[in-house]
């Protein structure tokens, strides 16, 4: 056969993949002619469908040397793109733009080799410019999505991700892609449907399971993570981040030793990568080693100076050891954690450098109900300086923060006082602001009041007998609650203590029994329409101001207690929030509530064994203090 009949033959075998056989009659073709520039060319494609691209850019470099074409600079530049040699790799583009100024290929794989060098903005217009040449192209408008995802133009990425999977319903690159857009926004349940879209597409898309478990943490679901992430690592060994993400289910799952292993094989591979070092310190900090995990932090900083989780966790650690002089300017570094779009707040912040007499300070919530019933005080701090104080809280609160000052404020989010305001904060800001420290934090309780027509309705409704004892023993549904919750079981036992009552503080729970450890224990519930409106803890405030005592995890409900100034024992887990500190007993922020802490992590068992014993003390030095 000629060389040239079997340079058709082996075209023919590549059309149809049979990249092996094709390639091995290129070879052929090139002994009896090495001058074939089109075998060579043609031989370069087929080497890298191979996965061979040092020997496919080194084809191609010899075409271009007999002939130029525009086809062989696509596939040099593909191949140095393959090779990680981006620069490279783009002016052979530009070269092959040069020859064929229309060639969708050349200017889609130019994209592609920008994005390499991080430079997604030439990337978009390079995509953009093939999209003017072919409009309908999937695979394009799935590029384009990567170039705006790298941009942060979300809206416009998930755009184009949405419209390369509806002209190629089974990309499922487009798929996993979109999933990354839809977690950046926090639409974590869209995104691990999109993530199991792409997985079902390509059960091999070792990405895809990755990143889904990546999305499963977010939700609350560790264990399906640790599948998920083990999944792609079994696909693909060496990808870089499964360890951390492997780690992190760990972590939800309280197992921080097995989680600390995954971040060492993580720093192994990639030791100059701040995420490792920040990740290894969260294990840390889970194992209560807070001067080691503080240590990573730092070299995160050292590596990444803008690395916001490495800073803010290091906050965390310093506030919790009770150093707020250096713990809370960095815990500012918390506002970067919000997309941008929820930190737009317009006219000079203020952090206490200011004299705000007689101006109007504008405070904004910036985190949780808990968090806003905790530090609402600080507002009438900032009235004692002679300012005018508008609080925007969440709107489920407003009624039950207008008790806390009769000149204060209250709007909903979003919305300020006619006439707008001369500085903000953000209501967390507020501590550094005054300059908090253990010493001088307001403590003065109760703070907040409760109604004063539930009060008495409530009085009515649980009446006077017994040793009255609200109970509460989860709060929010989310990642943040991990390790806080108490299995309802543990307050069986409080109820076998002669002339105890529980009553369920527990909003829209009905466990019926708290244990098989008690025979059908007498907890009581507060009915439907316990708390029911769009109001919340306007009822949770009345009934407690009912009760001898709440035993409660840390929620809301606590702070909520501590601000009425009730007795209130609250529940730890081994490492709290760092508003808890650590071994005390007792709460700065809330005088008279007690703290009962894990001294291990998980062990509830003796946590409530603690609180049966001081229980049953108090319960009988009561009874003896009543008249006979």
């Amino acid at each position: 056969m000629t060389p040239a009949a079997l340079r058709e033959r082996a075209i023919a075998l590549h059309r149809e993949g049979q990249h092996a056989e094709a390639e091995r009659l290129y070879a052929q073709v090139l002994r009896q002619d090495p001058a074939d520039a089109i075998a060579l060319a043609c031989s370069a494609v087929a080497l890298r469908d191979l996965g061979r691209p040092e020997e496919a850019l080194a084809r191609a470099s010899a075409a271009i040397a007999l002939k130029p074409t525009t086809d062989a600079w696509c596939t040099r530049g593909a191949s140095l793109g393959d090779l990680g040699r981006f620069a490279e790799a783009v002016g052979s583009f530009d070269e092959a733009i040069a020859l064929t100024p229309q060639c969708v290929e050349a200017h889609n794989y130019r994209g592609m080799a920008l994005l390499g060098l991080q430079r997604p903005a030439e990337a978009l217009a390079s995509f953009e410019h093939a999209l003017s040449l072919r409009p309908d192209s999937a695979e394009l408008h799935n590029n384009r999505g990567n170039a705006l995802r790298r941009l942060q133009h979300l809206p416009a990425a998930l755009a184009s991700f949405e419209r390369s999977i509806g002209l190629q319903p089974q990309l499922a690159a487009g798929y996993n892609n979109r999933g990354l857009v839809l977690q950046a926004l926090g639409r974590y349940r869209e995104a691990a449907d999109s993530y199991q879209r792409a997985r079902a597409l390509q059960p091999q898309f070792a990405e895809a399971h990755n990143n889904l478990g990546t999305v499963q943490c977010e939700l609350g679901q560790p264990a399906e993570a640790l599948v998920s992430c083990s999944r792609a690592l079994q696909l693909q060994p060496g990808m870089p981040g499964v360890h951390g993400n492997l780690g992190n289910a760990l972590r939800d799952l309280e197992r921080p030793e097995e989680a600390l292993a995954q971040y060492d094989l993580a720093l192994r591979e990639a030791p100059q990568d701040a995420d490792n070092h920040c990740h290894r310190g969260n294990a840390l900090l889970d194992m209560r080693l807070i001067p080691q995990a503080i240590v990573c932090y730092e070299r995160a900083i050292e590596l990444n100076p803008q690395h916001v989780h490495a800073h803010f966790n290091k906050s965390l650690c310093l506030l919790l050891s009770g150093d707020f002089a250096r713990g809370l300017p960095l815990y500012e570094w918390r506002k970067q954690l919000k997309p941008a779009a929820d930190r737009e707040i317009s006219g000079p912040d203020w952090l206490g450098e200011e004299d705000i007499c007689g101006r109007t300070l504008f405070v904004y919530a910036d985190q949780a109900l808990g968090d806003t019933i905790q530090f609402c005080r600080y507002a009438r701090l900032a009235e004692q300086r002679g300012a005018q104080v508008v609080l925007a809280a969440q709107p489920q609160l407003r009624e039950l923060l207008t008790g806390l000052s009769p000149t204060l404020q209250i709007v909903p989010p979003g919305e300020v006082a006619a006439g707008g305001y001369d500085h903000h904060c953000a209501l967390m800001s507020l501590p550094l602001a005054f300059g908090t420290t253990l010493a001088n934090l307001p403590a003065e309780v109760p703070y907040l009041r409760a109604d004063p027509v539930r009060v008495a309705r409530w009085r009515q409704r649980i009446g006077a007998a017994g040793f009255r004892i609200g109970i509460a023993w989860h709060g929010s549904r989310n990642r943040i609650d991990v390790g806080r919750s108490v299995p309802p079981a543990m307050f069986a036992r409080l109820a076998g203590i002669p002339g105890v009552r529980l009553i369920s503080l527990q909003k829209a729970d009905r466990p019926g029994r708290l244990a098989a450890a008690a025979p059908d224990p007498p907890v009581e519930l507060l009915g439907d329409e316990f708390d029911s409106g769009p109001q919340a803890f306007l009822d949770s405030a009345a009934v407690m101001s009912h009760l001898d005592l709440i035993i409660t995890c840390d929620t809301a409900l606590a702070h909520l207690a501590g601000a009425l100034g009730c007795p209130t024992w609250v529940a730890l887990k081994h490492v709290p929030d760092w508003r808890w500190l650590l071994d005390r007993s007792d709460s700065p922020w809330y005088p008279g509530m007690r703290l009962f802490r894990q001294s291990r992590r998980g062990d509830w068992e003796e946590v409530f064994a603690a609180i049966h014993r001081e229980l049953e003390h108090l319960v009988q030095a009561m009874r003896q203090d009543l008249p006979r």
